[in-house]
């Protein structure tokens, strides 16, 4: 029974975390639409295709005992082609500035990913030493993916706008860290549940944050009655034209 219904979360969970991979297409569908990234921050992406390593190599027989965390293999698995998608077409549009910082932060990620797989395998020679490393790598790059949309909590709250913070991507984040959070506890295995410790509250923020700046537009700062006033005082009073001519486009 309880491995039953382990399995049935875990697929639940991967059910959750296929939508939040997925979720950004619709981002990334107007980038190519508008071929611009413009305020998009590609941190999140980059993020998030380290967790997908990460976990991949972790549930791979290689760490783990046997098949024990197949879900956590195939929905991982997938992630790491979603997240080099968006990857890529962020580079193809960015500009050059942006496509130097999210190429540098990408190759430090595959970096790091390279190195903990390389000692895992070949220092460690047991599971349970191999899981604690990767478990624990893995750990600062969860809680690293479920902060990352924080990087754009100051411009919410600064221009009183979720524009570049899509609630799909908030929702599906809190879901899956629920899910998963779940699945580590009936697995016994508290580096897979651990990291949803963080990812559970920073959900809950980012959908407190959404639901109170929602159906707002980027709000502009008002000018200031000295400022009306100044810039009155430089503009020169034109002449009246003749009412015939403000009639020319059938307005009175």
């Amino acid at each position: 029974m309880g491995d039953r219904l382990r399995f049935a979360v875990g697929i639940m969970g991967n059910a959750s975390s296929l939508l939040l991979y997925a979720a950004p297409i619709l981002t990334f569908s107007r980038v190519v639409r508008k071929r611009s990234t413009e305020e998009f921050s590609c941190i999140p992406y980059i993020v998030a295709l380290s967790n997908c390593l990460l976990y991949t190599w972790y549930g791979l027989p290689v760490v783990s005992s046997k098949w024990e965390n197949f879900p956590v293999i195939t929905i991982n698995g997938l992630g790491i082609i979603l997240e080099l998608s968006f990857i890529f077409i962020y580079l193809w549009f960015a500009p050059t500035r942006g496509k130097i910082k999210a190429g540098g932060i990408t190759m430090v990620v595959v970096l790091i990913f390279s190195v903990t797989a390389l000692v895992s395998a070949f220092v460690f020679h047991d599971h349970h030493h191999r899981k604690v490393l990767v478990g624990s790598v893995g750990l600062v790059a969860s809680v690293a993916m479920y902060a990352a949309p924080l990087v754009v909590v100051k411009q919410v709250i600064v221009t009183k706008s979720v524009e570049f913070m899509p609630f799909y991507l908030s929702f599906f984040s809190f879901l899956a860290s629920v899910l998963w959070l779940a699945y580590g506890l009936l697995s016994h295995d508290l580096l897979l549940a651990s990291p949803n410790l963080v990812g559970l509250p920073l959900g809950l923020l980012q959908l407190g944050l959404y639901c109170k700046y929602s159906g707002r537009g980027i709000i502009e700062e008002e000018p200031s009655k000295g400022d009306l006033e100044q810039n009155n005082s430089h503009v020169k009073p034109q002449n009246r034209q003749p009412l015939a001519n403000e009639n020319i486009n059938g307005k009175g």
